[in-house]
């Protein structure tokens, strides 16, 4: 899973931030339970467990990056 991100355009690239957390240890598996996943592989957006048991396409997975970043800095500008 992790590769299908660090494959992702550059331009995506540089709107996220990238944590990836080992299962092995106890720090992983906490992050798994916070998240509510049930299984591997599990990519959460903003905290939103977006896809679980499966890895996303490359333009659907870039697709909703855009989405939710273009969501988060519109709702941003319009707060005064």
């Amino acid at each position: 899973m992790a590769e299908s991100v660090k494959v992702l355009p550059e331009d995506i690239q540089q709107l996220i931030d990238v944590y990836e957390w080992d299962m092995r240890t106890r720090e992983g598996v906490q992050r798994f339970r916070e998240l509510k996943a049930k299984s591997l592989p599990t990519v959460a957006l903003d905290g939103d467990l977006m896809y679980e048991s499966q890895i996303p396409m490359q333009e659907e997975l870039a697709e909703e990056i855009r989405l939710r970043y273009h969501q988060k800095n519109m709702d941003g500008n319009h707060a005064s």
